[in-house]
């Protein structure tokens, strides 16, 4: 079954529930007019040709039908572009929320979570929240081909890079949703609730599974929908190069350790990422202000401590000397400062 099929089943279920979604239809109508609009182009050329036509009039006609080929599309770039980018800003907001609401009913504890659940009214038991969880990352990656198909077809159909370029824009913007920390902390989240119950045998529909791999001891999260799609998250820091430890995700949407973090920030532990000059880049894609709004991984710092309790605890202790090392420092400093030495 073609991914277009596939995804107009799952559009009308998400329909019913009032997801917004990337209308992969709308979007090919779209190109399907620009399509036609450069063929009956081409046919006033040929014509023009046939009748014997001035060389100038054929070649304002010549210019016009390239231009449409090959960078901005004056047919379709007005309407497909700002289309897609509604659409798909309405999807990572949509889902960012619901996944931010669900992992912090999961990972609040005492009076809060009592709280929470009572605001929330939910009566949602273990295995209600595994299907949420599913259908959430489902939601996620589905959207995310849908936006790398359309993009694909504009590309191939104008013999252009606009399509690529959008896409260079949509991370930028924290749009792609596929940069999201959510959808990480989503697929720790399940495996999390899947490992405490053994036993549950819910349905996979769309939805492969998540597993955490590890190969020569380097972390890998991933996620398969439907066999032909697949999300590998790596998990290695790109500083340490080591598993994540205290994993932070940048908004870039690149995950680091926290410490190393901090270090590539120019910032200590105890200021935080929160007080990192807007000019620090990441270290992996070089964009600046992207500490800021660092977000911490705890879901996935779960998965990692037990799945990995030997490593996670030598770098636990490692970790800890280092932090009290850094906060005598920090003090000290302080403590000079006030008086003057």
């Amino acid at each position: 079954m073609k991914f277009t099929k596939k995804y107009e089943e799952y559009m009308q279920g998400d329909k019913e529930k009032g997801l917004p979604l990337v209308g992969l239809k709308k979007l090919k109508k779209m190109l399907k007019a620009c399509r036609r609009e450069i063929e009956a182009q081409d046919n006033r050329i040929k014509e023009e040709r046939e009748i014997g036509e001035s060389s100038d009039s054929l070649e304002i006609v010549e210019n016009k039908c390239n231009n449409n080929c090959s960078g901005y599309c004056p047919v379709c770039d007005g309407t497909f572009f700002p289309s897609l980018l509604q659409e798909m800003s309405a999807v990572v907001g949509c889902f960012n929320e619901r996944a931010k609401k669900l992992l912090e009913l999961h990972l609040a504890s005492g009076f809060k979570k009592y709280l929470l659940w009572i605001v929330n009214k939910s009566h949602r038991n273990h295995g209600s929240l595994i299907q949420e969880g599913k259908d959430l990352v489902t939601y996620a990656i589905i959207n995310s081909v849908a936006m790398r198909k359309i993009l694909k077809k504009y590309d191939k159909m104008h013999h252009s890079t606009q399509g690529q370029a959008f896409k260079a824009k949509a991370q930028s913007l924290h749009i792609e949703i596929l940069q999201s920390p959510w959808l990480c902390e989503l697929m720790a989240f399940y495996i999390n609730l899947r490992n405490s119950k053994v036993n549950n045998k819910a349905p996979m529909e769309l939805f492969g599974d998540c597993s955490l791999m590890l190969e020569d001891d380097k972390p890998t999260l991933s996620c398969s929908l439907f066999e032909s799609v697949r999300v590998d998250i790596n998990l290695t820091c790109s500083i340490c190069l080591d598993m994540v430890f205290d994993a932070v995700s940048l908004s870039c949407g690149h995950i680091f350790c926290y410490m190393c973090c901090c270090s590539a920030a120019s910032v200590t532990i105890v200021d935080g990422l929160k007080v990192a000059a807007l000019k620090e880049k990441c270290p992996l894609c070089r964009r600046q202000g992207v500490y800021r709004g660092a977000v911490h991984l705890d879901e996935l710092n779960i998965l990692l401590r037990e799945s990995c309790p030997d490593e996670w605890e030598k770098r636990h202790q490692v970790e800890r000397l280092e932090r009290i090392r850094q906060v005598k420092e920090h003090w000290q400093l302080q403590y000079r400062a006030f008086v003057g030495i």
